[in-house]
């Protein structure tokens, strides 16, 4: 069966604490639409308590069971329901996917007072002040956990660098400890040295740091047996780390943990293959320069040559490792990646991603279920933002699940109409889909001469006439402007 995951959260999911429940009730549908994987946002404890996406993260140990940051369930439920969501989805045989975010921790509970000096934002090599003294929340000792599970705490040798200084403007200070001076060590020198993000970065390099994310890992392993990880913020993390993080962690369960990370880098696939390689391809990435194409080709529109959509993409020069997708909880609106696919061409890359065979397709929750959220611009006029689910998704989804096999076709002459066959295979029809960013098309294509004879429709009803393949094989196949068909037979 063909693999899809779907990442089940957007950034502006509601915050009532029913994420957990509601995928627990849409488990038998999911694998009825051909759904293999799920992905979960953070399901620890953030800064902001009931109120966090989980991107802050503030203790990994509590998956909503202990009353800390003003909550004792997360956003999106508490720890029993995501243990029982997690058990629906494996009843289905579904598997389920973490977010795993070991690049930066907030709130932290005290103050402590250590040297630092400030650098320059944009070129974080670059030092602008003399060592000094600074106070900033770096001890963290999880008062609401009382040490169950792990009585380790966190100081500020744990750390790498900070943005907050008690009774001193905003800035990034790099910390300085027994462990460097410097910054680790990245791939890419954007901004000097990428490795603070946000928050209080991690200091990797601490050996009593790794040993406990290790632990962390095992214990989070044991507790809810998840079959893969998604590896935040890559860009801002010691890859040396992650290549030993990942071996203990499936040398500690004894199974081949999925890992996908996100290396950010639209256009930049130079970048991403250079991760692969210095990881030693332990891990996918998610294919942002494809995402990047999309959301370019939906604001082109029939000014795009659609000839040039997987150029510089992952999914097209090392599909082995890419995570193909068309938005996420990033590129949403109003986010710092921004870079939303227009609705009108969200069916023809769902179709690119979801019906040829190279990658592992993403579906995103609001492209699926649609969604809804308030846009408080801080001007006092908050704006109510809809988000359409797209049309056919269902349809296309299920034609992964039960056709989109067998030996490839491709029709990438046109500008703006692709086409590509697929011919199926001992369990399964086959099909042919057409995409136009344009006017109406005709694709004369083949299905091969195991298909003479039989009639196709289309599965997305945009056509009620059907194709006849004719005795070579061949059909012509139809699709309407700005559009894509998808032919299966009768």
């Amino acid at each position: 069966m063909n693999a899809t995951m779907i990442q089940f959260f957007h950034w502006y999911s509601e915050g009532n604490g029913t994420l957990w429940k509601e995928a627990e009730k849409e488990a038998a549908h999911l694998a009825e639409l051909g759904i293999t994987s799920v992905w979960f946002p953070p399901a620890y404890k953030g800064a902001n308590g009931g109120y966090s996406v989980g991107y802050d993260a503030y203790d990994l140990y509590d998956l909503g069971e202990f009353d800390q940051k003003g909550s004792i369930p997360t956003k999106y439920g508490s720890k029993d329901d995501y243990l029982n969501t997690i058990k629906a989805l494996k009843k289905q045989n579904i598997e389920v996917i973490v977010d795993i975010v070991l690049g930066h921790k907030a709130g932290g509970d005290e103050l402590e007072k250590f040297k630092a000096v400030k650098v320059d934002e944009n070129n974080r090599e670059k030092v602008i002040s003399d060592v000094i003294e600074i106070e900033s929340y770096t001890q963290f000792t999880f008062p609401g956990r009382e040490k169950k599970y792990s009585d380790f705490e966190w100081n500020f040798t744990c750390f790498s660098g900070v943005d907050y200084a008690e009774g001193m403007d905003s800035h990034i200070f790099k910390i300085q400890s027994e462990y460097g001076n410097d910054w680790e060590e990245m791939i890419d020198d954007e901004k000097g040295n990428y490795d603070y993000l946000m928050y209080n970065d991690i200091e990797h390099r601490n050996p009593f740091v790794r040993e406990e994310l290790n632990s962390w890992a095992e214990w989070y392993f044991s507790l809810s047996d998840f079959d893969g990880v998604r590896l935040d913020a890559l860009k801002h993390i010691s890859f040396d780390f992650y290549k030993e993080w990942l071996t203990m962690l499936r040398s500690n369960s004894g199974k081949n943990i999925f890992a996908v990370g996100e290396y950010w880098a639209p256009g930049q696939l130079n970048l991403l293959q250079k991760y692969i390689e210095v990881t030693e391809g332990c891990m996918s990435l998610f294919d942002s320069s494809l995402q990047n194409n999309f959301h370019t080709a939906s604001r082109e529109g029939d000014s795009y040559d659609l000839r040039r959509i997987f150029d510089q993409t992952l999914t097209q020069a090392d599909p082995m490792h890419s995570v193909s997708l068309v938005d996420n909880h990033d590129t949403q609106p109003l986010q710092d990646l921004e870079a939303p696919v227009e609705l009108w061409f969200k069916p023809l890359a769902y179709a690119l991603i979801l019906l040829r065979e190279n990658g592992y397709p993403c579906v995103f929750y609001p492209d699926l279920y649609g969604a809804r959220y308030v846009d408080k611009g801080g001007d006092g006029n908050d704006q109510e933002i809809f988000l359409e689910k797209v049309d056919g998704i269902e349809e296309l989804l299920k034609a992964r699940k039960d056709h989109a096999y067998g030996n490839q076709r491709d029709y990438f002459e046109d500008a703006n109409c692709l086409g590509w066959t697929r011919e199926g295979d001992d369990a399964h029809s086959g099909c042919a889909v057409v995409l136009s960013n344009k006017e109406a098309y005709n694709k004369p294509m083949e299905m091969g001469k195991q298909h003479a004879g039989k009639n196709f429709k289309d599965l997305l009803k945009r056509f009620e006439e059907t194709v006849m393949i004719d005795e070579n094989g061949w059909g012509n196949f139809p699709v309407p402007a700005g559009n894509v068909s998808v032919w299966i037979p009768e």
